[in-house]
């Protein structure tokens, strides 16, 4: 029979549609390409089939085969050791002439070992089962038991030391494979080298021998890596070595996996990966903690008997003196918090090592459905022994994946039961270690408290403990006092111990961890609630925060405990401690609202002087605001500063709206009820702008979307759409107070509008009618909701003013006015990437902004549209008509790079198909170059095997390359549209407008598009690039297979239109070939590329249009921005590039403005482009303290000019109108508190008629004119 490579075998890899956000076309495209795909391989087999039924018909006429299940049952009931009679003498004298030339001639056993493997595959022989006979270890084992036939023995003898010269020859290979450093190409060679041996010898033995080669090798690792324990010994130090050991270990292991995963059966992989690994770890721990044990006794004994006056200290560790007389097993003996801390870290390394390796095991336990055992470790006692026999062909592992598979594949990890001598120890002394530092660490705070010259508290950055903690960002405290991390950092390190616990070994050591942590709980909870006793009257506010803010770090540090231990308990542990945090935490915050809100309303509030309404004589001639005022402003900017630097994001965002909301509302209240003299009017005038200027500023704090921002009246029972109406009511009294009072009987002379209330809403009621009506005067960022969106400032400016990274927020930001800040940000790049000290920043910029646009499938056209005026900018199209593939051109563009690595991704399955088809030994073509047989050798080949030599295939060897050249051009071809219709929308439309700018200069692109000519530019030089094709794949080619890559290079080059230096023939017939098979097919394949590469890019930009124009734009909008920020953050280092372009921004937040106030403005030139801040944590560039004097500053000068705001010239006879639907009693308070109704005022006698008409119609009595005046 021919090679098996003549087959079509198409697969399809359907994790590269997770890459991607595939619309209608792209579906139909997938779809259709699996279909074709099923079709072919269901004609390969059926051509199979009809090719064995003719084989067998012709060699074996006595049977005949008429169907596809006569077929089957044969192949079922094949016995492979069934062989043709060959006589004594051939046999004889074929391995004789082997034997000589093993050990006569060099480098003979590649040779060799492909002739064995043609014999056996081409033959109508099993070579190795004909002549199998003796083992690995016991050559004449097979003899002593057999028929005394010497003939057979002769035979039995010679192949016996062939085998052992081969054995001893790939063995040498294998062991010089664990040298090589890449992987891939490690995995893929010691894979060959074990098939080999499996050709030669039984499963069983093979494996045993590569068992001792990995056994020799990691005992080496072992013997360097892990460190003997003695009384001298650095703890730190030996912790490090053994974690370093794990990972080593863990690598190793998953080489293995994936070596051994297509050779053995699963349960043999298991086997062996327990065996050889798992036990022999287990084996050297427990050696080290038996010694380790004896050390701790010996020290324990000793300390004992010198402290055994002081030994009520440690009664709880120590119960009593064990003398060398004693029993052995489960002995006591104390351990201090240094070595408990050792042995949990130990153990975290145990665990660790147990969930990879579940982890990689748990693929087999998938795809064979198996029952898995939810602890990952079977019990011995139940699990049932497979004993499988050796492996005697390639069916079995197929038979074994087909048959149900017995729970002897579970992991039995036992690293556990070697520390059952040290848990008793461990149960002991954990409980007294952790009260011992707790205890401890609370005095050392109550000392430093105590000799402090002040009460504010040590605090310390929250640095995140758990890489997989559930825990939101915006959760998370920022700033905790230092007693409590230390604890919780201690605890932490006991952790492990715990977490063990899977049986009755550490149950023990668990329910003591528990008892011990509630104890530290409750004690740090009353030290935190004894620290809140000594506010306000000792401590100052900040003090609240930190106090908060560690009650939620402690609460979440208990949560995760509890969430870590739930899953072998499936019960609550510290059910009652989170209970008792959660309600500490209430309190406190309830408690900290309530003071700000106090603070406001009874001390600073409280400005007699400001607020004497009476007075008959203009508040510093009318030119500033009240003190109050301005102490106001200045204790939220402070208190900002504080919620925003210590407490979580989403708690501080809380408090601070909250205390805002009700001090507006005390303001409001306070000023409808003023009632000022004529000098007074304009100051309550100012003061209400200047509230209202203020509040202005604070929203972009408090509001966390752009909606809550523009449409608060979407959000009815939020506390921000209540600052809006309490500043609505302010204005609302300064226009019915101050107003002109001709103006105000020129808008109320008819009375009030009554049916206004009951229709559509007043305008004077809409959220944002405040600010529209001070918007004329003021300049500010927030617009009116008629414009629907915030202009780049305002989006930058709402984007910073968060207390945290808003992910949402930021990419909306990103992609906001067509990536405007993304532009401006890879223009100052350049200029940042050009200075020697950020030459990597620079780069990691462009690729994160690479990254994070590559993966905004809803908004594609901002992809293409940043990253072609870059390209434009820079004229970088060269680089993009012929990307470059290597991977070690330090001078590469890092935009180019990543393309590069985006394209090289998409054609990763294509390349290894093609590699792993061209690879030696997966085709007979391949193999016809490699290795020439002597002549002598060839001649002593008995007949009855009917081997061809090489030289007869290598006349039709021509011929068989050019049906792999047409397979491998053709697969090529065949998967162009479903690579492009599997790339995300962004990529194909950047290609899109690219060929736009590219196709006058470049002919070749008229018949392909842009996207796919880099497709196949990508594919041609990997194929020519062997660093790149070892590294995607593993495969070390010979120059036969780089020869050939080279032709198939040619032929896609000659498709595209590629002009090359002359005709190639052997090129032309392979593409003759294919059109003569399918006719047009190559065309119709690139049109169908080129359509699925523009098309589908524009057509995803209409329908999202089309989304954004409909009646749920804005929700839709909120929604894909969010699936866009999901996708982004679960690909791998997506959060980190979002991180990574927000700290960029807020360092440069001042460039950034400037460079978007002259994009706006009206300068002809723009500013110049200066290098970014790069250095995202220096000391400067950490928050500083609150400074009064600089917040003084820019209230007086950047936000409030005092002495403009009193020469607004108000619109009265505009604003008035608006009001004519206020109610009554509204109306009549505010016109009752204006100056004209004073009792001691001199009116004229048209003010008089005008205030007379005015109290009619609100049946307002003369006498409640001289009522009492405000207060303040």
């Amino acid at each position: 029979m021919d090679c098996g490579d003549e087959y079509s075998h198409n697969s399809f890899d359907l994790h590269c549609l997770l890459n991607s956000f595939p619309g209608e076309l792209e579906f139909k495209q997938i779809f259709s390409d699996i279909d074709e795909q099923i079709e072919q391989n269901a004609a390969s087999i059926e051509h199979c089939i009809k090719e064995i039924q003719s084989e067998v018909n012709k060699q074996c006429p006595d049977v005949q085969l008429r169907t596809t299940t006569d077929c089957f049952e044969l192949l079922d009931n094949y016995n492979p050791t069934k062989s043709p009679s060959i006589p004594h003498g051939d046999l004889i004298k074929f391995l004789k002439t082997l034997q000589d030339l093993l050990k006569n001639e060099l480098n003979q056993e590649e040779m060799i070992l492909d002739l064995l493997w043609d014999l056996s595959s081409h033959s109508s022989s099993s070579f190795p089962s004909m002549l199998s006979g003796a083992s690995f270890h016991f050559l004449s084992r097979t003899s002593l038991h057999s028929v005394e036939d010497y003939s057979s023995m002769d035979v039995k003898s010679i192949w016996d030391n062939i085998r052992l010269h081969l054995r001893r020859f790939l063995v040498s290979k294998l062991q010089s494979h664990n040298e090589i450093s890449n992987s891939q190409h490690k995995i893929w060679l010691k894979n060959q080298c074990i098939q080999q041996l499996l050709f030669l010898y039984p499963e069983s033995e093979v494996i045993v021998k590569y068992q001792s080669i990995q056994n020799k090798l990691l005992a080496k690792l072992l013997q360097n890596c892990f460190p003997s324990y003695s009384r001298e010994s650095n703890l730190d130090i030996m912790v490090h070595g053994y974690q370093s050991t794990m990972h080593k270990l863990y690598s190793m292991i998953k080489e293995d996996f994936n070596t051994l995963r297509e050779i053995l059966a699963p349960s043999s992989t298991v086997k062996f990966i327990k065996e050889t690994y798992l036990d022999t770890v287990t084996e050297e721990t427990a050696k080290f903690l038996e010694n380790f044990c004896e050390l701790q006794f010996q020290e324990s004994a000793v300390r004992v008997i010198k402290t055994s006056k002081s030994s009520s200290r440690h009664r709880g560790a120590v119960h009593a003196l064990v003398t060398p007389e004693c029993p052995q097993k489960r002995r006591n003996f104390f351990l201090s918090l240094d070595k408990l801390k050792f042995l949990s870290q130990l153990i975290k390394s145990f665990l660790e090592l147990e969930k990879n390796v579940e982890e990689l095991l748990e693929e087999i336990f998938v795809s064979l459905r198996t029952p898995r055992n939810i602890s990952g470790i079977s019990d011995p006692s139940n699990q049932e022994v497979i004993i499988e026999k050796p492996r005697t062909n390639e069916t079995r592992v197929l038979s074994e994946q087909l048959l149900p598979v017995k729970e002897a594949t579970l992991l039995d990890f036992a690293w556990r039961s070697v520390f059952k001598e040290v848990s008793l120890p461990m149960a002991h002394c954990i409980t007294t270690a952790i009260e011992d530092f707790s205890t401890k660490i609370l005095q050392q705070e109550q000392n430093e408290r105590s000799l402090a010259v002040t009460y504010a508290m040590n605090l310390v950055n929250v640095q995140q403990v758990w890489q997989d903690t559930h825990v939101p960002e915006e959760d998370q405290p920022k700033k905790i006092a230092k007693f409590c991390s230390d604890i919780m950092e201690k605890l932490d390190t006991m952790l492990p111990l715990a977490l063990a616990c899977r049986d009755d070994s550490f149950q023990e050591i668990r329910a003591n961890f528990e008892e011990a942590c509630c104890k530290v709980a409750t004690a740090v909870l009353a030290r935190l609630q004894e620290r809140v006793k000594e506010f306000p009257s000792k401590a100052p506010l900040t003090n609240l925060h930190t106090l908060l803010s560690t009650a939620v770090y402690v609460f979440q540090h208990f949560t995760q405990y509890d969430n870590l231990m739930k899953e072998n308990t499936k019960k609550p542990v510290f059910l009652v401690p989170v209970q008792r945090y959660q309600e500490f935490i209430n309190t406190l915050q309830f408690q900290v609202t309530d003071y700000c809100v106090r603070v406001c309303a009874t001390s600073i509030l409280q400005d007699a002087e400001s607020h004497h309404w009476d007075g008959y004589k203009a508040f510093y001639e009318g030119e500033r605001c009240s003190f109050s005022l301005q102490m106001w402003h200045y204790f939220f900017c402070a208190l900002h500063h504080d919620l925003w630097t210590i407490l979580p994001p989403k708690l501080a965002q809380e408090i601070f709206t909250e205390v805002l909301e009700k001090s507006l509302g005390l303001l409001a209240s306070r000023y409808a009820r003023a009632h000022p003299s004529y000098k007074r009017t304009p100051q309550i005038r100012l003061d209400v702008t200047t509230i209202l200027i203020c509040t202005e500023t604070m929203l972009w704090s408090v509001c966390t979307s752009v909606q809550k921002l523009l449409n608060p009246h979407e959000y009815i029972d939020d506390k921000i759409f209540k600052i809006h109406t309490h500043c609505n009511n302010l204005f609302t009294t300064l226009v019915i107070l101050t107003s002109p009072l001709s103006e105000l009987y020129q808008t109320f002379q008819h009375g009030l509008d009554d049916s206004a209330s009951d229709s559509i809403k007043p305008f004077f009621k809409q959220p944002l009618h405040w600010f529209s009506c001070i918007s004329h005067f003021y300049p500010s960022l927030l617009r009116a909701p008629s414009s629907g969106r915030l202009t780049a400032e305002g989006q930058l400016k709402l984007l910073l003013s968060q207390p945290g990274c808003n992910w949402n927020l930021l990419l909306e930001t990103l992609l906001h006015h067509d990536g405007l800040l993304l532009r401006i940000l890879l223009k100052s790049s350049k200029q940042a990437s050009n200075t020697d000290n950020n030459l990597n920043q620079g780069s990691s910029l462009i690729e994160s902004i690479f990254k994070v646009l590559y993966h905004c499938n809803f908004s594609p056209q901002i992809f293409g549209n940043v990253f072609v005026s870059y390209m434009e900018e820079e004229q970088l199209w060269d680089f993009l008509y012929n990307i470059p593939v290597s991977t070690f051109l330090e001078s590469e563009l890092e935009v180019i790079r990543c393309l590069r690595l985006a394209l090289t991704d998409a054609v990763k399955d294509i390349v290894q198909q093609i590699i792993f088809m061209m690879s030696p030994g997966r085709n007979c073509e391949t193999n016809l170059n490699k290795h020439s047989v002597p002549e002598c050798l060839r001649e002593s080949i008995p007949k009855e095997w009917n081997y061809i030599p090489k030289e007869t295939k290598r006349k039709e060897s021509s011929k068989g390359f050019t049906r792999l050249a047409v397979q491998a051009v053709s697969i090529v071809i065949s998967k162009l549209p479903t690579v492009i219709a599997c790339l995300p929308p962004p990529i194909k439309y950047f290609f899109s407008l690219s060929e736009r700018k590219m196709s006058k200069n470049f002919v070749e692109l008229k018949k392909a598009s842009l996207l796919v000519w880099n497709l196949i530019v990508i594919i041609c030089r990997i194929f020519e690039d062997g660093n790149t094709v070892e590294l995607l794949t593993g495969a070390s080619l010979d120059r036969w297979s780089k020869e050939k890559l080279g032709l198939i290079c040619v032929c896609l080059e000659s498709i595209m239109g590629k002009q090359t230096s002359g005709p190639n023939q052997m090129a032309q017939r392979v593409i003759q070939s294919i059109e003569q098979e399918k006719p047009n097919w190559i065309e119709s394949q690139l049109l169908k590329a080129r359509k699925l590469s523009t098309k589908c890019a524009f057509m995803t930009i209409e329908q999202s249009t089309a989304l954004e124009e409909g009646d749920g734009a804005l929700e839709l909008t909120e929604q894909k921005i969010n699936m866009m920020v999901l996708d982004i953050c679960h690909k791998p280092g997506g959060s980190e590039y979002l991180r990574q372009i927000y700290h960029i921004m807020r360092l440069n937040e001042e460039y950034l403005k400037e460079q978007l106030f002259s994009m706006n403005g009206s300068k002809e030139k723009p500013l110049p482009i200066r290098p970014l801040k790069m250095t995202l944590r220096s000391v400067e560039d950490q928050p500083s303290a609150f400074n009064p004097f600089q917040v003084y500053k820019a209230f007086s000068e950047n936000m409030l000019v005092q002495v403009s705001i009193t020469k607004w010239n108000w619109n009265w006879s505009k604003l008035l109108p608006n009001y004519l639907g206020l109610d009554k009693m509204t109306f009549s308070v505010l016109l009752k508190n204006r100056w004209e109704m004073r009792k001691d005022e001199r009116l004229e006698e048209e003010e008089k008629a005008m205030l007379e008409h005015l109290k009619q119609f609100c049946t307002i009595q003369n006498s409640s004119a001289s009522d009492n005046t405000e207060e303040p």
